[in-house]
């Protein structure tokens, strides 16, 4: 597959990759000299940067790339995921978490286990997610990118990742969080655009809208036990420890929040973040449905976008749709490299190399550590190479479930149970990777949300048994840290901000309702 871009198409393509660099040098001019400056762009953010941010940081190439191909092979629930986190992960955010980050003045995810439990925890945690977001995020983007270009303009793969690499790491080393958040709004808007043309030529070319009602007798959100990927399991312990540590205790998302105007605003954005999350997968995942009727014997269904733009789409269109491509490509990879220099800085570098670093130094580090960051994540792109037999989509779910779980206990059970103490949690955050291994060593078909339950289980009782063998901290230790019915309401300073249809509780309801119709209706 070899496809030549028109004039048109090539224009269009090329005036978007300058106009993300130069918009995100524009925005690294903009106040970037101190800590708070750089790793959360000042503490400005109102609702709508916020919620965009989070889902354009989010939805990315294993979106427009894997989960379309998963939802060609598997259908309707490839959609599980997305809408899943807007029921549990971002619920857990929104009405659990989100307060203690925002009225703690946190910088990231380790700097909350720090004040909860110790070092040992932070330390435990940086280690973990650090490992994650370069093997499956950073890793997993520049692929799926790499990927898609190389099947549609002949690129070879490692010229294309390193491109890619190079022109987001521009701005985003450069400018940090803010310059992160203006590209990532460009990016969202030309994401949907893309996606929604593409869309709209698959089913024109399907059938129209009714090849999405034929195909809707076959949508199923809930499937047998003993289903290879996506068993009712799940929804038992895999899919809720991934979902809430992806959402809720994740530098990666819950950084727009901390950089919030206020509370309010922090609330509002992660809502906001769910309207499009309930938009967004109907995007990618509608033309898969009924691509099939169109090219129903797929070798590699990760190939299927590409296949679609190569034979459904106009010049000027096509275009589009690549410039689409790169936005989820960059928006997610200046995402991911920014949390892990944050983290290495805010969680590493200080703590433990130079406490008394001056804010020059701090951001200057971070720039630093960013240029690792990038050239550990090309170096990763090989790993996925290897398992892209199969929908590569299903390798990242694989690879969260084991990391994720560990994480996912130090935090619900820190932030939920006062008698939770640190050797709870390191014990929990240790066990998780070897007990991962181990499970999917004896048991190689168990599918992975089913051994990512199984730990996520066993670790919680691990912590609450050694929680109760061992010293807690004090209730003076513990105040403010501990959930109450006080963290469901705003400050209030801030709660004339939420009056009528201002609050927050109103557009969380509709778009609940929304998610829970189709999951009981395709059940």
């Amino acid at each position: 597959m070899n496809l030549n871009l028109t004039a048109l198409d090539a224009s269009i393509f090329v005036i978007y990759i300058l106009g993300v660099i130069a918009l995100g040098i524009h925005a690294s001019r903009k106040g970037n000299k101190t800590k708070r400056d750089y790793f959360l762009a000042g503490d400005k953010l109102p609702w709508w940067m916020i919620g965009g941010s989070i889902i354009a940081s989010n939805i990315s190439s294993h979106h427009l790339v894997g989960a379309m191909g998963v939802a060609y092979t598997r259908g309707f629930v490839a959609i599980a995921m997305e809408w899943g986190a807007i029921l549990i992960g971002f619920n857990a955010l929104l009405w659990i978490f989100l307060p203690f980050y925002i009225r703690n003045g946190f910088y990231t995810m380790p700097e909350f286990l720090q004040k909860r439990f110790g070092g040992g925890a932070r330390t435990i945690y940086s280690i973990l997610v650090l490992l994650t977001y370069i093997f499956v995020e950073i890793g997993a983007v520049l692929y799926f990118g790499a990927l898609s270009l190389h099947s549609l303009l002949g690129i070879p793969m490692m010229n294309s990742i390193i491109v890619l690499a190079i022109a987001t790491g521009i701005y985003t080393i450069a400018g940090g969080l803010r310059a992160v958040i203006w590209t990532e709004m460009l990016q969202l808007i030309v994401l949907v655009m893309g996606g929604i043309a593409l869309t709209v030529a698959t089913l024109n070319a399907a059938g129209g809208v009714s090849s999405v009602i034929e195909s809707s007798k076959d949508w199923d959100l809930i499937l047998p036990a003993n289903d290879p990927d996506f068993p009712w399991t799940m929804y038992l312990g895999g899919l809720l420890c991934i979902s809430v540590f992806y959402c809720a205790t994740n530098q990666f998302i819950v950084q727009r929040t901390l950089a919030a105007k206020n509370e309010w605003h922090a609330r509002m954005g992660v809502i906001f973040g769910d309207y499009l999350k309930f938009l967004i997968p109907l995007i990618i995942t509608i033309p898969a449905l009924v691509a099939p009727k169109l090219f129903p014997n797929l070798e590699k269904p990760d190939l299927l976008f590409p296949t679609l733009v190569e034979n459904l789409l106009p010049s000027g269109l096509v275009g589009l749709v690549m410039a689409g491509l790169i936005a989820a490509v960059m928006s997610h990879l200046s995402g991911a490299i920014n949390s892990c220099t944050t983290i290495l800085t805010m969680d590493v570098y200080l703590p433990y190399f130079k406490s008394n670093a001056s804010e020059y130094e701090s951001v200057r580090f971070g720039r630093i550590s960013g240029i690792i960051i990038i050239i550990l994540g090309i170096s990763c792109t090989g790993i996925l190479v290897l398992h892209s037999d199969k929908p590569v989509f299903l390798y990242l779910l694989n690879a969260y479930g084991l990391f994720t779980p560990g994480i996912a206990t130090m935090f619900l059970l820190g932030i939920l149970w006062k008698r939770t103490s640190h050797a709870g949690a390191l014990t929990a955050g240790i066990l998780t990777i070897p007990l991962s291994l181990l499970i999917e060593f004896l048991f190689p078909d168990m599918p992975f949300f089913n051994r990512t339950g199984i730990v996520f289980w066993t670790c919680m009782l691990t912590c609450v048994a050694v929680s109760l063998l061992t010293k807690p901290k004090t209730e003076v230790e513990l105040q403010g840290l501990i959930w109450n019915r006080d963290s469901l309401s705003l400050l209030p300073s801030e709660r004339e901000q939420q009056k009528g249809l201002r609050n927050p509780f109103i557009w969380w309801a509709i778009v609940t309702a929304m998610v829970l119709y189709f999951y009981i209706r395709y059940a």
